[in-house]
C-alpha cells in the first residue's frame, strides 16, 4: 500500500538512502537491512513546538522493531530514494500524528547506536522544527500515546528517567533547543 507513488505506508519495508558522512547518496537498500548491517542512511527527526513553548512527544508503538514503547520527538522516519527530505517529513507527520504544519530544517545529527536486539541505527539525521497548536491524532500503528511537555520537564526527565526515551531524541534535543525562540 502506498501513500504516494514512491513512499510506502508500511515504512518497515521501505528503501532508505545510503549516504556518506556528508549526506551524499551512495546507494539504497531495504530499511531493515540498513539497521541490521549498521549502514549509514538518511533520516529525519521532527520536533513540534506549540504556542505555549511545549514540545510534542510521541510514545512509540509497542510493535516497533526497535525502541518500542519509548517516548520520542513528534515523528521520525526516512525519505525514500529520490524523495526530498522535507517532503517526506510532511507526509510522515500527517501519517503518524494526524496533522500538518510548516516545517524548517535546522541542522543535522550524525550518530551510530547499537540496540540490544542486534540492530544498529547509523543515521545522518536531518533535524526539522515546526510550530503547531491544534489537534493531534496519532496513528496507533506508529504511536501509542502523545503528550505536550515543557523543555525544562524534558531535561529533568532525561536525567531521572533517560531509559524511557529514544537514544536519538536525547542526542538531538540540545541542537533542537538552541533553535527555539522564546
Amino acid at each position: 500500500m502506498f501513500l504516494n507513488d514512491d513512499f510506502p505506508l508500511d515504512n518497515n519495508v521501505a528503501q532508505v538512502i545510503l549516504v556518506d558522512d556528508n549526506d551524499r547518496p551512495v546507494g539504497s537498500c531495504e530499511k531493515l537491512e540498513a539497521h541490521q548491517r549498521g549502514l549509514l542512511h538518511r533520516a529525519f527527526s521532527i520536533f513540534i513546538i506549540n504556542n505555549k513553548g511545549e514540545m510534542l512527544l510521541q510514545k512509540r508503538a509497542a510493535e516497533k522493531y526497535h525502541s518500542p514503547a519509548l517516548w520520542s520527538n513528534a515523528c521520525c522516519s526516512h525519505p525514500a530514494p529520490g524523495q526530498n527530505t522535507l517532503a517526506a517529513a510532511r507526509i510522515r507527520l500527517q501519517l503518524e500524528m494526524g496533522f500538518s504544519c510548516e516545517l524548517t530544517s535546522i541542522g543535522h545529527l550524525l550518530y551510530k547506536h547499537a540496540f540490544d536486539n542486534g540492530l544498529t541505527e547509523h543515521e545522518y539525521d536531518h533535524l526539522i522544527l515546526g510550530n503547531y497548536s491544534g489537534d493531534v491524532a496519532p496513528n496507533p500503528i506508529e504511536a501509542s500515546d502523545f503528550s505536550w511537555v515543557t523543555l525544562e520537564y524534558l531535561e529533568r526527565e532525561f536525567e531521572r528517567n533517560g531509559q524511557n526515551y529514544t537514544y536519538w531524541f536525547k542526542m538531538a534535543f540540545p541542537e533542537m533547543k538552541a533553535h527555539i525562540v522564546r
